[in-house]
């Protein structure tokens, strides 16, 4: 009978173990492959074995990260889009989710919906949506602001486009993280509560001195996801690409990927490009988990 039921646990197991070998763990593996490899060229390329696959070692490591500049500028570009986007979307989450919390509230449903929406559109989508906003020949916005007399700027200028990129992900990524803040605050005790305003607390001294450090941890989860979506941005800047020239085919690390993988056809480079990507997610990711957990799990744990 023990026997029939640990048959019956892996035959329950084996669809998601399929499915993650095929889809996960092989691409991995095969990506780390090519990663070590190159193409070697004989003649003009031409003809039936002119040109092998051979072991080229960690050359393509170190052409991505020190003897390829736009690599370099596309990471400076995505630090400098992380720090927009991040502290400027788990601020609103924290404050939207405080707000729909607080006593007195109206329209809670309409309001938490109305929030969460935007998350619900897929970026490409969203992308065009704001890139047609930030065209002035099509932009309703610029077109009031022109009519009016006031200046119009050139959100996809130099000077604006991360943070016009930025507003995408911001837009799109306020009302997942609010979710997540909201449920942790639904879960703390209405008694914690009235217990305060018997000791005369505001409530804002009640956010901020007990809603807030109750959830820190959910705060910390939404700051690792963003902070693994900004070291995966792609769609938005893909997307408003074609509407202007200041975004490079290399503005992202993940799109420096796309155009050696897909427009120069060299796709051991980008191979070993993606693998640099995955390695730098997973130590800032765990680095940063193993910073805070002993202080923002703490008192989960007690």
């Amino acid at each position: 009978m023990r026997r029939y039921t640990g048959l019956r646990a892996y035959g329950y197991l084996a669809p998601a173990a399929v499915l993650f070998t095929l889809f996960l763990a092989l691409p991995i593996v095969y990506a780390l492959y090519l990663s070590f490899r190159t193409v070697k060229v004989k003649g003009l390329g031409l003809g039936r074995g002119a040109r092998t696959e051979v072991w080229a070692g960690l050359s393509n490591y170190q052409h991505a990260l020190v003897g390829d500049p736009d690599f370099m500028a596309s990471v400076v570009r995505v630090t400098l889009y992380g720090l927009v986007l991040v502290p400027t979307m788990l601020g609103l989450a924290l404050l939207f989710a405080l707000l729909l919390d607080a006593r007195g509230t109206r329209a809670r449903g309409f309001s938490r919906v109305s929030i969460f929406l935007p998350y619900a559109v897929p970026a490409v989508i969203a992308s065009l949506l704001w890139g047609f906003l930030y065209l002035p020949r099509v932009s309703p916005f610029l077109y009031v602001a022109a009519r009016l007399g006031w200046p119009q700027p050139d959100v996809l200028s130099q000077q604006w486009v991360t943070f016009a990129i930025a507003n995408i992900g911001l837009w799109g990524g306020v009302g997942f993280n609010m979710i997540v803040i909201y449920t942790a605050l639904k879960a703390i005790p209405s008694e914690l509560y009235e217990a305060a305003r018997l000791d005369g607390a505001s409530e804002a001294a009640i956010a901020w001195r007990i809603k807030v450090p109750v959830v820190l941890p959910s705060l910390i989860l939404t700051f690792l996801f963003s902070m693994i979506a900004t070291l995966q941005v792609f769609a938005e800047p893909m997307t408003l690409r074609p509407l202007t020239n200041t975004i490079s085919s290399t503005w992202s690390p993940l799109m420096k990927v796309y155009r050696d993988a897909f427009t120069r056809n060299d796709i051991y480079s980008a191979a070993a490009t993606s693998v640099v990507i995955a390695l730098a997610t997973f130590v800032l990711s765990f680095g940063f988990l193993r910073l805070v957990q002993r202080r923002a799990f703490s008192q989960e744990n007690s």
